[in-house]
């Protein structure tokens, strides 16, 4: 049986990654047994461009924060070496890093399930969010399709001008002055 003082800093690392997993808008459980301190550092530092925050968390502790946050899901898969990659931000980056990261190392890294926004994903599931792109990007690419016509529409009446042989009569007014 643990002493008091233990039982009370437990209690408070349960607490506080229970919040924690309350409030991330993804989280992400990793096996990273076998990385070398260069690659760790190295996705760490790739973590931190992203605003993920990275940390090797005791199995033990984690399964009661998931519990007390309600994520009973995670109880088989908290064994062996477990980190936690989550984040308020980007809900897709933890797990598209860890992603691009294990294609880019051979598989030095497996991710083990995790959440985004609340619904619970398989490992499978969450590799496959390796292959999208940022969520800026993503807004980016359905404002592009949206301007798209726009500037085909301007490219066309453009063109329609060039060959009735008068340019666009914006630029003439200032001839006739």
């Amino acid at each position: 049986m643990p002493n008091a003082k233990v039982l009370e800093s437990n209690k408070a690392i349960v607490s506080a990654l229970a919040d924690k997993l309350q409030n991330a808008t993804s989280a992400v459980f990793v096996d990273y047994k076998g990385i070398t301190v260069a690659q760790d550092t190295e996705l760490r530092k790739k973590f931190r461009e992203a605003g993920v925050e990275y940390t090797v968390v005791k199995n033990t502790l984690t399964r009661f924060a998931a519990n007390n946050a309600g994520y009973n899901q995670f109880d088989e898969i908290l064994n062996g070496t477990t980190s936690l990659a989550s984040t308020t931000g980007d809900p897709i980056a933890p797990a598209r890093i860890i992603s691009e990261f294990a294609k880019k190392n051979k598989n030095v890294l497996k991710i083990k399930g995790g959440f985004v926004e609340g619904s619970v994903m398989s490992a499978d599931q969450l590799m496959g969010f390796g292959e999208l792109p940022s969520k800026d990007a993503l807004v980016a690419q359905v404002l592009g399709t949206f301007l798209a016509p726009i500037s085909s529409l301007a490219f066309v009446l453009s063109q329609i001008c060039e060959l009735k042989g008068g340019a666009p009569a914006a630029e003439e007014a200032p001839a006739e002055a």
